[in-house]
């Protein structure tokens, strides 16, 4: 049996070959290296089917607001797209925030987000350095926080 160091790379490997596949750059790939070198992850959710990894999400731990996550990338195997994996993987990160009581900021689709869990309302009031129209929050309560978000450096690289 292999001990979990064995394991790490062999899951690092299947991680960058999903997000190579589901984006047309290796950004999101690049993203999750840097991340992880940097110690800024805070969780990585799979979604494993029969033939192996499905679908994936980074959570890494913002600068600030301190105790906030942010989630990004979020990917589904071309191949398995279109059959509801990725409602499952945003359920499983809903689920992995709701455990820790932590509040998730994404930047994305409004309306692919807003019909799972994420809230344009909530995020409306948030200074942030990309759009806000696209800036979603998800977690405990129902304000709309007045917070200045900054990210983990490997988003840095991103712009």
């Amino acid at each position: 049996m292999d001990s979990p160091q064995d394991t790490i790379p062999d899951f690092d490997l299947k991680v960058d070959l999903l997000l190579r596949s589901a984006f047309e750059a290796a950004d999101e790939a690049d993203l999750v290296k840097q991340l992880r070198r940097d110690k800024d992850m805070a969780g990585e959710i799979v979604l494993e089917g029969n033939q192996g990894l499905i679908g994936y999400a980074a959570l890494s731990n913002m600068v600030s607001p301190k105790g906030w996550l942010c989630l990004a990338p979020v990917a589904v195997d071309p191949a398995a797209q279109g059959q509801g994996h990725g409602k499952t993987v945003l359920a499983m990160v809903l689920k992995w925030a709701k455990d820790r009581e932590a509040t998730v900021v994404v930047l994305g689709d409004p309306e692919f987000y807003g019909k799972h869990g994420f809230s344009t309302d909530r995020a409306a009031r948030l200074q942030t350095r990309y759009p806000v129209k696209y800036t979603l929050l998800a977690g405990p309560g129902d304000d709309a926080p007045q917070e200045t978000l900054i990210y983990p450096a490997a988003f840095s690289d991103l712009d």
